[in-house]
């Protein structure tokens, strides 16, 4: 099976740059699959996990959000306002920080809590902790 170059960009750094097999991620409208000569394709990422799978190895990471384009000449590209691989998500920040959120969204009701936020926090923690290979909870 060939192979194709994928780059995972955000605006402070160029967080991936490898030859892969394949490219999973979430799209706004699902899971997404990339293989080599895939079609050209631009999609709207949602916040989630993206899998870069090379020969005997997986890259994971943990995305805000963001787009994601294949080129015909099967280069993947993808800009997310905020990428991290699995290896530099701090677990227990990411723990505390789900916690946080699931308290606050106990407290609904409040005027003080905003839901939307409250919600899109805890959204995020839960990513980061599946990307990070933590143990759901």
């Amino acid at each position: 099976m060939s192979s194709m170059q994928v780059e995972v960009v955000t605006p402070e750094r160029k967080v991936v740059s490898r030859e892969c097999k394949m490219v999973s991620a979430r799209a706004v409208d699902g899971d997404i699959g990339i293989l080599p000569r895939h079609i050209p394709l631009v999609t709207v990422l949602a916040p989630g996990v993206v899998k870069i799978k090379g020969e005997s190895d997986v890259t994971t990471l943990a995305v805000s959000g963001g787009f994601l384009e294949v080129r015909p000449d099967s280069r993947v590209t993808i800009l997310a306002e905020t990428a991290e691989l699995s290896n530099e998500i701090d677990v227990e920040r990411a723990r505390k920080a789900k916690q946080r959120a699931e308290d606050r969204l106990g407290k609904l009701g409040n005027p003080d809590v905003d839901a939307i936020r409250s919600e899109i926090a805890l959204r995020k923690a839960m990513i980061r902790l599946e990307a990070a290979g933590a143990k759901k909870e």
